[in-house]
Order: C-alpha cells, then sequence, then structure tokens
C-alpha cells in the first residue's frame, strides 16, 4: 500500500503508515505485528524515538497475545451441531420478545468459527451468526450474546437505544458482558 514503510527502532519491526491524525498511534495486530500512524508533519526520527519508547510495552504485549492464541489453539472449538442445538435452546427463550419485530418468523441461526467476535446479526437476512467457541463460556454470557443480536433487530447501532433495550431484557447485561471481556 501507498504511503507504508516497513521500519523498525528499539528492536521493535514495525510498519509505519502516514495519516490524516493528530497525534502517533501504535497499534498491535492480533498476529503481534506493530502498525504506527503518523501525521505527514511527525520526522521519521520522532516516530521511531515514539516506538523505542514504547518498544517494552510492546514486547510484554506480543507475549500476551502469544500466550493467549496458544491457550485457544490448545482449547478444541466445540462441535457445530452442539452449539447450534444450545443456541436454538436460549433462541427459542429469547424469541418471544422479538416475535412482533420479526414478524412471527425465528431468524436463521448459525454456527461460525469467529475469533473476533462473539456474535453477528444480519437483519436484512433475518440471521444471527454466533462463535463456536462462545458454547465454552457460561450460560449467562451466552445468554446475554444472543439477546444482544436479537435486539440488533430492533436497534442495528450499538447507541442508547439499542443499550437500554438490551438493559430491559436483562438487567445484569454489564455483568454478563464482563464474562466474556478476557474470555477470547
Amino acid at each position: 500500500m501507498p504511503g507504508e514503510s516497513l521500519r523498525s527502532a528499539g528492536g521493535v519491526e514495525y510498519t509505519l503508515t502516514r495519516k490524516r491524525v493528530k497525534n502517533l498511534n501504535l497499534r498491535l495486530g492480533p498476529d503481534g505485528s506493530v502498525r504506527v500512524s503518523a501525521p505527514a508533519r511527525a520526522s521519521l526520527a520522532a516516530v521511531d524515538a515514539f516506538v523505542a519508547a514504547h518498544a517494552e510495552w510492546v514486547r510484554r504485549a506480543q507475549d500476551r497475545a502469544a500466550r493467549a492464541a496458544a491457550e485457544r489453539a490448545a482449547i478444541p472449538a466445540p462441535d457445530p451441531a452442539a452449539c447450534l442445538a444450545l443456541y436454538t435452546e436460549v433462541s427459542d427463550r429469547v424469541f418471544p420478545l422479538f416475535r412482533e419485530v420479526l414478524g412471527g418468523e425465528k431468524p436463521t441461526l448459525k454456527v461460525r468459527d469467529m475469533r473476533t467476535r462473539w456474535g453477528s446479526c444480519h437483519p436484512g437476512k433475518r440471521q444471527i451468526t454466533l462463535a463456536a467457541r462462545l458454547a465454552l463460556q457460561p450460560a449467562a454470557a451466552v445468554e446475554y450474546v444472543v439477546v444482544h443480536e436479537y435486539c440488533h433487530f430492533v436497534h442495528p447501532d450499538h447507541q442508547a437505544g439499542f443499550w437500554a433495550l438490551v438493559g430491559s431484557i436483562l438487567p445484569d447485561y454489564k455483568a454478563r458482558r464482563a464474562l466474556l471481556r478476557n474470555a477470547r
């Protein structure tokens, strides 16, 4: 991609991208790669110094990411059929609250091995896709994700109305959502 260059500073190899940003931004990708976005006015020396100053943080974050990936790989993904059975059971309990919105038709449930999200909703397709690994989480967390995705049939975004609807169904949704925070 034009405007990107591979650089190294403080023992950290990183990809530099010039963008219309005000500050230097350092991000660690899921694969452990390091990306820095910088305004055009920032000198290469300033960017390198910034990365070098954060080198220890980068190494610790890369180590944590590698350990988490190894732990995830050690746990086999659950059987999709068993996941679908579990999710259907939860969906059947939630569906009556959304019967009118969905015109009396249950959405299609799908199971995928998703790495970055627990679920997704496609209102136009009347479809909810849930991560297979969600089945390994506590029942309260599974119910939260199913309710969360159903609420997207009413509110496709995460604005205040969406969270008010989630809260009206699951008053303890914040505690349930917290169960998933570090579970990947």
